[in-house]
This record gives C-alpha cells, structure tokens and sequence, in this order.
C-alpha cells in the first residue's frame, strides 16, 4: 500500500508545482523516477514542467511524451492525430487508450475509424501529469490499450491568472485565459481558449476552435469532491492526402488538394464527477459528442461524375463510471496491496452514418446505423511482497459487452454480446538499489465495431459481408530494466512481443479501418533521461519493432503503416531569465503495402524554443516548427485512385501529406 500511495502522490502531488504554468521552469525533476514503485520497464509519469518546456504544433503532441509514441496529421487540425506507437500505425487511437480526468477520449463504433481519439480539446498549460503504461499488463486498462495507455489530469488550482497571446505566420492565433478563485474552503479553476489558423495549404484550413473548462474542487487528493464542465467546438477545411503524381506532374503543389470542399466540424461537451474517499475512488461522467467529416480519397474513381467525396457523421451520448477500492492484506504469510474496480460504459449513438456528397451536400445514403452499446468491466490487481527485493503483481479483468443495431438495411441490424477475461502477470526484482529488473505477461483486448458484429451485406456494394468478433484477444510479454545510474541518470529498457488475434487496418477508399488477419510485433525500447547539471537535461528515447502478419497469405506479411523505428531527442536548459528548449523527432520508413514493394520515406523534423521571462509575470518565447524546414511526409498510404482523364479501374499510387513548413509563433504570457 505504501508504494501505491508513493505513486498517487506523483500523480496527483507531483512536486512540479503549479507555478511552472506562469514562469519558465526548473529543468530538473521533468521525469519521474519511478524506480521501486513501477510494474514494469514501459511505465512512466511525465510532470507539466516537461510539458511546458515542449514545443507543440498541435494539443494532440502532449501524446509524444510517451517515449516512442509519434502524433502526425493527414488532414485538418480539427481531425484526430495519427497515432504511431510499438510497431503500430494506430490509425486514430485504435490501441491506445486515452483518459482525461477518467474520462475516456477513445469512441468505439465510431464513424470514421474504432477507437478514433481526438485530442485537440486539450489545453497542455494545464496538465499536471501523464501517466503512460504501454503493454496489457495492468487490470485497470481495458478496451483499446493492447499497444498501451495514457492518463492525464488537469490542475485542480492555480496560483495566479494566466492570459497567452500567440500570433504567428500563416493565420496562427490563439487566446488563452486560465484563472483560479477561492469558493469559501473551495476552489473554481476555468479556462477559456480560442484558435485560428490557415496553414501553408493552397485551399486555406481556417480552423476555428473554441474551448473551455469550469471545475469545482473540495478537499484534497484523498477525500474530496472535483466537478468538471468541459466545452470544446471546432470547423474547419482540410487539405487531405494528396497522390504523388498530381504533384510531380504538376497538376497541384505539394501544399495542394484536388477536393476543396472537404473538410468537417466538430463538438464535444462533457460533465464528470470525481470523488475519493480514502480508500474508495468513483467517478461519472457523461458527454455530448459530434462529427460531421468530409473527405475524397480516391477523388474520381468511383464516381467520375459528382466525384468520391463522403460524409461520415458520428452523432452520440456517451454515460460511464468507475468505482475502486484499495485495501492491504496478509495471505500466507504474505504483504500485499490489492484493487478492486468496476467501470461501465453506455454509448448512445443516434447516428453513425456514411454518404454520399458532393461540396459537402448529400447525394446518397451508404448506410445510416443507430447503435446502443455498453460495456461493464470488473477487475482486481494485488501487489506481493515475496521477499525485500521481489515483488509479484497479479491480476485479473473480466468485460462484458452488448451491441444494439439498427441499420437502415434491416439485414445489418441485430444484436449480439460478448466477453472475455484478461488475466495479468508481473515481477519485479530489486537486483539493486539503483536498478529494478522486470517480468511481464499478459491479456489484454480491443473491440471491434459493434455494426461488424450483426453485419450481413456490405452497404456500399451488396454483396454478402462476414461478422467479426466483438472483442478481439491480445497477449503481451516484456522483460525489462529500470536504472538510476550515476546518481542521476534514469534510463529504461524494455524487449517486448504482443501478438492480436486481429488486425486493425485502414482502408483509403473507404476512409476507416476494418478487422484483418492476426499480427505479431516484437522490439526494443530504450528510454534515457539525464540532468547534465541544475539548469538543464538531455533525454533520448529509441524503439524498434519488427511487425508481421501470423497467417500465410500470397499477398505478404508486411503490416502496412507500421512504425518500424522511432527516436526522439530532445533539451531543455534555463539559465536566469533565458530559456530554450529543442526536439528532435524521427518516424522511420514503412512498408505500406504487404509484400513491402512499396515503402514510405523516412521523416526527420526539429522544433525549438527560445524564451524570456521579464519578471515573474511577463514572459516572451519564440517557438519554431520544422526548423530546418524538411520536406518531409506526416503521413503516406498506397491506394489506387483516378485523377480526371486517368483509366477508369485509376492508378496506384502513394498517398501523402506533407508536413508543415518551418512555422513561428511568438507568444507573451502575462500572470496576475
């Protein structure tokens, strides 16, 4: 129990205080040591002094503190991030699960794609920590965490007002405003944000975003009452992936798009509750989700006439909660400290739809599908102390899901449940005072969505479609170290194997992601993070996979997208009232078809920082993008597509889109 307080006190109490939202910050202490409290190697908590020093183009970034992990972008800033991770192309969060504040980000049964994740509603100035556990080797993640999770929680309180004012090239705006007020023996923390960007894009993306947030907080982190409203809306036009050939041929520039009506809008209104009692920990939540996105992937080839551009909407009332309660107990002689949890979900979708449109407007309908499907999960988790230097963790997670569909084709509506237990397995050995070794094996799962569990006919041709399983089976097996060497070097390195019953791949001329055949991933991480001295650090992260597909089939074994090298680099230093910051990020080259004929290029890109802090309540900082201004891809599919005056049956090609161009923004902050 005690070292499971020690780790909610880095979560919740983390010496990081508050005041770095205002003024530049320490540099040391930016990542936890988690050394004789983590279950594993791939475990970790990052502190918003880490945060605050990153340069970020887009909210859904804050992911990339994940070592390994790369957030890129294949379309409008209002669209979900393209996620990669552990040898994955995790598409938009179909095996990494997200919660903020215990609400969960991922949406099963989702329009777009199963597990999509959009992150742009977060406000990074006021996170307090992430907590990232890669593998499924914790009971308390469930669905979609197979590759791994994050969870993030907000301040509760501020210690003075906050007002940022960015302006940069290309249209950049943005307005930040964050403010905590005493309520009696409580505290109301709000936030309000607006955006605004073009981009470089030929077809401007005019983002429009706004955001904010309202909490009530009572007590402290052990027995206490949080209540959080959050708002966030946001319209835009994208700029999708774009064929190499319009750009060689010089049909369009590299910034180009050859449909300018795409684009989406989206909202996301949510009300959740927190409360702890010593032991007992309960939350609820309830959120008001829509997206209405449009896209043209393959443009004129299956319409050569109005074009191939769709709409998905997704339309839904998510409601959900989690009950845990944390004990110590003595069995056979034994220490151990034990959880038990129950969480439920409910998903009211009115409407997962797919049409036909042209400039936006309607043409046809592909297929309409209301959706009621709810989840109830049951797990416990128990630490032993077998000796003063082992430790085991045992576990153990039982869910229960229930699909309701009713489709506009009634061959497609039904109804079907399923379930599936996770148990868990872990060791710790304290081979020294400085270093942890680690042993981890385990079940974890992602669902599928939930109109492939009562499908009959595919809604786009007719033809006769096969059911998949709802839940699909994942085992995970890692062997790790952690070390704090050197008095102040924390490093980690994990080797790892996860095998998935079934794959989870995008399909570009449908514009979302179906169940495949069985993969298999095995690779090495290794985490470093060094203070050189008080005022500043390196880190370094490294990962490679190998990723195959199980099966034999003649068309390869190769899973396309997937992550095959990643690194990031990265330093911070303050000196007085200066400070700067810098992050290299590398995404290896990708097999994009299955034989591995076709393969992406690499992408290498530098953001930096500079800033100035005047006094305690005015600061200046530079940050800028792509530094060294690549050309470099953020995304590459190969598909076919048609292009006007192009053979009917199209071209196969890749698919691309690019990254941004070197960006600058100045920003002053002002605290009060």
């Amino acid at each position: 129990m005690k070292k499971r307080f020690a780790l909610l006190s880095l979560l919740f109490g983390i010496p990081l205080h508050a005041e770095t939202i205002t003024e530049t910050v320490s540099v040391v202490s930016q990542r936890e040591n988690l050394l004789g409290l983590a279950e594993s190697a791939s475990e970790g908590i990052i502190g918003h002094a880490r945060i605050a020093n990153s340069p970020l183009s887009r909210p859904g970034e804050v992911l990339e503190q994940t070592p390994g992990m790369v957030a890129s972008q294949h379309s409008g800033d209002g669209k979900a991030n393209q996620y990669y991770l552990r040898g994955f192309n995790l598409d938009h969060g179909t095996d990494f699960a997200v919660w903020l504040e215990g609400i969960p980000l991922n949406m099963p049964t989702h329009a777009h794609g199963q597990g999509y994740t959009d992150a742009n509603f977060l406000i990074p100035e006021l996170i307090e920590t992430l907590h990232y556990r890669k593998g499924p080797y914790y009971a308390e993640t469930g669905d979609f965490s197979a590759a791994g999770s994050a969870s993030l929680r907000y301040f509760r309180t501020l210690p003075q007002a906050i007002a940022k004012i960015t302006a940069g090239n290309e249209g950049y705006q943005r307005l930040l405003h964050a403010d905590s007020l005493d309520w009696g023996d409580d505290r109301l923390l709000y936030a309000i944000e607006a955006q605004r960007y073009d981009g470089p894009w030929e077809q401007n993306q005019n983002l429009r975003k706004f955001n904010g947030l309202l909490r009530y907080s009572s007590g402290d982190q052990s027995h206490g009452l949080d209540i959080l409203a959050m708002a966030y809306q946001s319209e835009w036009d994208a700029s999708d992936q774009v064929p190499r050939r319009a750009v060689s041929n010089g049909l369009i520039d590299r910034f180009g798009t050859i449909d300018d009506t795409d684009g989406g809008k989206t909202h996301r209104y949510s009300l959740s509750a927190d409360w702890r009692n010593g032991p007992w920990q309960a939350n609820a939540y309830a959120v008001d989700y829509r997206l209405n996105l449009f896209s043209n992937f393959t443009y004129f080839l299956d319409d050569p006439i109005n074009g191939d551009q769709f709409e998905q909407s997704d339309r839904r009332h998510i409601f959900g909660g989690a009950l845990k309660y944390a004990w110590e107990q003595s069995l056979f002689g034994l220490g151990s400290s034990q959880e038990i949890g129950l969480q439920t979900r409910h998903d009211d979708i009115g409407n997962a739809g797919l049409y036909k449109t042209r400039a936006r407007q309607r043409l046809s309908v592909i297929r309409e599908d209301n959706v009621k499907q709810g989840s109830l999960g049951i797990w416990w988790q128990a630490g032993w102390e077998l000796a003063p230097s082992w430790r085991l963790t045992t576990g153990l997670r039982a869910d229960k899901y229930r699909f309701d569909v009713d489709s506009n084709n009634p061959l497609n509506s039904g109804r079907s449940n399923s379930s599936i237990a996770s148990p868990k397995l872990g060791l710790v050995w304290k081979a020294l005072d400085t270093t942890d070794f680690y042993a981890n094996w385990g079940r974890g799962f992602h669902s599928n969505d939930g109109r492939g569990s009562t499908i009959r006919t595919d809604p786009a041709s007719g033809d006769p479609a096969d059911r998949v399983d709802p839940l699909v089976k994942a085992t995970g097996q890692e062997v790790g170290l952690r070390g704090l060497w050197l008095g102040r070097w924390q490093t980690t390195l994990a080797l790892f194997k996860l095998d998935i019953d079934s794959e989870l791949l995008f399909v570009g001329d449908a514009g979302a992601t179906e169940a495949s055949r069985p993969s298999r991933r095995a690779g090495v991480e290794w985490s470093n993070y060094l203070p050189i001295n008080d005022w500043s650090y390196i880190d370094a992260d490294f990962a490679v996979t190998r990723a195959r597909l199980r099966d034999s089939d003649a068309a390869g074994n190769h899973i396309p997208g997937a992550a095959e090298k990643t690194a990031s680099i990265g330093y911070a230093a303050q000196r007085g009232p200066w400070s700067v910051s810098s992050r290299l990020r590398y995404l290896g080259p990708r097999a994009l078809i299955e034989d591995n004929s076709v393969r992406s290029g690499s992408s290498v890109i530098v953001n930096s920082r500079i800033g100035y802090q005047f006094s305690r309540k005015v600061g200046l900082a530079l940050d800028i993008f792509n530094l060294f201004n690549r050309k470099v891809a953020d995304i590459d599919y190969y598909y076919a597509s048609r292009l006007p005056g192009e053979p009917a049956d199209g071209v196969e090609d890749i698919h691309t889109h690019p990254a941004e161009p070197r960006m600058a923004s100045l920003t002053m902050t002002l605290a009060y």
